[in-house]
């Protein structure tokens, strides 16, 4: 376990529209997780002793079904500009003076421990800490939309949070603040008082979510794990004109027995997903006692594990499915199959494969008294 940060208290900026990013981006899913989330989680996991999210008014509900199953926060509504938001949330925090207060902008997700012990560990010798970045760029002042002067960058550097005060400091220097311009941030309020802040190593990954297209770069920041899943199932034969296979209905003089339409090819697959995920088998999510399911379509059921893998911010990367049964003949069908999985599972015709094989005569398939079908999935889940 890794060694116990010291106490403190945190306030989650959540209060802005959002706008240049297609509004309330702060309820927007980032790896299958409210973008507000990865903050609340983060802090909470660090061992916050309170936090404090504030939000525009009349988010309850919002806000509320972003962080269902957390404890350890609160929310206060925010004000007009961002300082009046910081404001409302120190107003909640009841702790010490000299108790550490993290102020962190929703709209910078991928938060770690490394940066929230560097600003906790910045405070004893200073009056503040955040941590930054230096400007790598070389940086050009416009003029009329052409290139003017070139900006000295030495010494500059990007400011991010979280930004660490004592609760007292932080509280006086904003009510020190004079002027009619508006804070941008509270290293901005403590050292227009007269304090110290110190800056603390960054980190790339905590870039702010600002515009639509800042989403994907997000998602590609997020560390993930490549998983595996198969799965198996067999139906038997009976009486019947068609059969169903990898969701295509075939020509047949007989059908597959089963409580749904006894989609083999759907079954195992599904299977496989939930399976790469952990989240059980198919005779969890859709029990073959329930009636709802008599005679259902199976491709419901595979369209209701891909949701949870979405839910989860998970990516599939790839199925393969092979069917295995003497008749009736597959691969007249295996394009249609291949282009119907593609089609439910939002995947490129590539990276789906459908296959057949005969047990050459032996075996309950090899003597025509069933069909089995066996796949594998590989998806990608947020680690």
């Amino acid at each position: 376990m890794p060694d116990a940060l010291p106490a403190f208290s945190a306030i989650v900026v959540a209060a802005g529209s959002g706008s240049r990013a297609g509004g309330g981006k702060q309820w927007r899913r980032l790896a299958g997780k409210p973008v507000v989330r990865w903050s609340v989680e983060a802090l909470l996991d660090a061992g916050a002793q309170d936090v404090v999210v504030v939000t525009p008014e009349g988010a309850d509900i919002e806000l509320a079904e972003a962080l269902r199953g957390l404890s350890g926060w609160r929310a206060v509504t925010g004000g007009t500009a961002r300082a009046d938001s910081v404001r409302n949330g120190l107003l909640a925090i009841d702790a010490a003076d000299v108790h550490p207060v993290l102020i962190h902008d929703a709209a910078r997700p991928l938060l770690s421990r490394a940066i929230i012990g560097r600003v906790l560990e910045g405070l004893p010798d200073a009056d503040g800490a955040l941590p930054a970045l230096p400007v790598a760029d070389s940086l050009r002042r416009a003029v009329d939309g052409a290139v003017g002067d070139t900006v000295d960058r030495e010494g500059l550097w990007r400011a991010q949070t979280p930004q660490a005060f004592r609760l007292r400091t932080i509280r006086d220097a904003y009510a020190a603040w004079t002027g009619p311009e508006t804070p941008t941030d509270e290293a901005t309020v403590v050292q227009r008082a007269g304090g110290r802040v110190r800056i603390v190593e960054g980190d790339v990954r905590l870039t702010k979510l600002t515009f639509a297209e800042d989403f994907a770069m997000a998602e590609q920041m997020i560390p993930r794990s490549v998983r595996v899943g198969q799965g198996f199932d067999a139906h038997r034969w009976g009486p019947g004109e068609s059969v169903w296979l990898c969701g295509i209905e075939i020509p047949h003089d007989q059908t597959l027995i089963g409580h749904s339409d006894a989609d083999a090819g759907l079954h195992a697959l599904t299977d496989a997903l939930l399976g790469a995920m952990g989240d059980g088998d198919i005779g969890d999510h859709f029990p073959p006692t329930d009636p709802r399911w008599k005679g259902a379509a199976s491709d419901q059921f595979l369209i209701h594990a891909v949701e949870r893998l979405t839910a989860r911010g998970g990516r599939l990367l790839n199925v393969d499915v092979t069917l295995i049964c003497e008749r009736p003949k597959v691969k007249p069908h295996r394009q249609a199959m291949r282009e119907r999985l593609a089609e439910i599972l939002g995947l490129p015709l590539d990276a789906v494969s459908v296959k057949a094989t005969t047990t050459e005569a032996m075996g309950f398939t090899g003597r025509g008294e069933g069909l089995a079908a066996q796949a594998i999935a590989t998806i990608e889940l947020p680690s």
